[in-house]
């Protein structure tokens, strides 16, 4: 049997060079917001920095517009003739990524708001809570012909999802809750997807058997939906230590083990 994953652990722009062209079926990428400069932010219900890491740094307006760009284009080049990418950012990020996106050639197909009904607290009391992040759903061309499992969409059990209404279509705001502890068991990622999310991204963009790409894979949530709903899975990532815990987590699910 072949393997169903593969994981890089190195600089994205380099190993995407190399990877072949019109390989993928679909990409999800979660690229850096460019937050960890400075900062506080809420976690567990205590005050923590906000800084993630060097990969999360900020080099400018400018310069991170390059630098999403970038990697914008090297994944065009890996996406199949009908085949789409899902962005994943807050405002810091998502604006640059779309307009990058547009400058390149992807068709924007839709804007959906992930609502977070369980997000955390603002500590400044200035703004308002930050309870949301924007998905950005493209495909690689307008000519285009896309996969979407419109049945699966409409009819498929979503209980934990007030927003979505049975037997209807779905909208473009989805209500999931933030990761659960469950899914943390093998390890911790600051920017973790839950895996409803991805499953449910992957559910109606994909059929079983395709080939998905993270080129920020962070803690693996995109692998682990890829094992469970029997797709190959390529992941990226620059730090070791989470492309390990990716691993863990793929695996257990291979295994057939509760933890994700």
């Amino acid at each position: 049997m072949t393997n169903p994953y593969t994981l890089y652990n190195g600089d994205c722009f380099e190993i995407l060079k190399d990877l072949p062209e019109n390989s993928f079926d679909m990409i999800f990428a979660d690229p850096p917001y460019m937050l960890s400069n400075y900062g506080l932010t809420c976690q567990s219900g205590k005050m923590v920095s906000i800084s993630k890491g060097n990969w999360d740094k900020g080099n400018g307006i400018a310069e991170d517009f390059e630098f999403h760009k970038k990697w914008l284009e090297l994944c065009r080049r890996l996406l199949k003739p009908n085949g789409t990418i899902w962005v994943s950012g807050t405002y810091h990020s998502i604006h640059a990524c779309g307009l990058g996106m547009m400058l390149i050639g992807y068709h924007i197909l839709n804007e959906v708001a992930w609502f977070k009904p369980n997000a955390s607290p603002n500590l400044s009391c200035k703004y308002f809570t930050a309870s949301h992040e924007s998905l950005i759903w493209a495909k690689k061309d307008k000519k285009g012909k896309h996969y979407f499992n419109y049945d699966a969409m409409k009819n498929g059990d979503f209980p934990k999802d007030n927003i979505k209404k049975p037997h209807t279509q779905m909208r473009t705001v989805w209500s999931i809750p933030t990761p659960p502890q469950s899914e943390k068991l093998c390890g911790r990622h600051p920017t973790q997807k839950p895996l409803a999310l991805l499953e449910r991204i992957i559910t109606a963009s994909t059929k079983e058997g395709d080939s998905i790409l993270d080129p920020f894979m962070g803690s693996g949530t995109t692998g682990v939906a890829c094992m469970k709903l029997n797709r190959k899975f390529v992941g990226i990532d620059v730090d070791k230590e989470y492309v390990n815990l990716a691993e863990k987590r793929i695996l257990d699910v291979l295994n057939n083990k509760p933890l994700l």
